[in-house]
């Protein structure tokens, strides 16, 4: 167990599995929590069988395993973990910090409700690809808002 981490291990051990970094500085409770959540949002959406038709390249199949019901709670979760893991290894308090996880969440989620009808020249992107693009504007504005905030004052 480690008293603390590096910003750039937080994010990537939560990209790995939400909630480890948690446990890795040893926040048992909260650590426990966001991976159990993980495994039941994971396992109740069937999102690991999304996952592998996607790579695959049938993502139509991928789009008629996953349970939209029980995904559409997994990029708040995954998000908030990541945020909650990035948080706790900043060295002094930053303002405006949650921003590019929350819009993340936000567009994760939104590309997730579209996800079903979205075509790119004739293909479709599917439950997995299209929700993981979304990602890009969620944390460019996430980081140009709290850019326009930190500016103003």
């Amino acid at each position: 167990m480690r008293s603390s981490i590096t910003k750039l291990e937080a994010i990537l051990w939560s990209i790995a599995l939400p909630g480890f970094p948690q446990l890795l500085v040893g926040l048992w409770f909260k650590g426990t929590l966001f991976v159990l959540l993980e495994i039941v949002f994971n396992v109740q959406s069937n999102f690991n069988q999304a996952i592998m038709y996607s790579f695959l390249g049938e993502t139509e199949r991928a789009a008629q395993t996953i349970n939209y019901q029980w995904l559409m709670f997994y990029p708040c979760l995954y998000m908030f973990a990541m945020w909650d893991a990035y948080k706790i290894s900043m060295e002094k308090e930053e303002k405006y910090v949650y921003l590019p996880f929350v819009f993340s969440a936000y567009f994760v989620t939104v590309g997730l409700m579209y996800s079903p009808n979205v075509y790119v020249f004739g293909k479709f992107i599917g439950p997995i690809f299209l929700p993981m693009l979304f990602v890009i504007p969620g944390v460019g504005i996430g980081l140009l808002l709290r850019w326009v905030l930190l500016r103003m004052k």
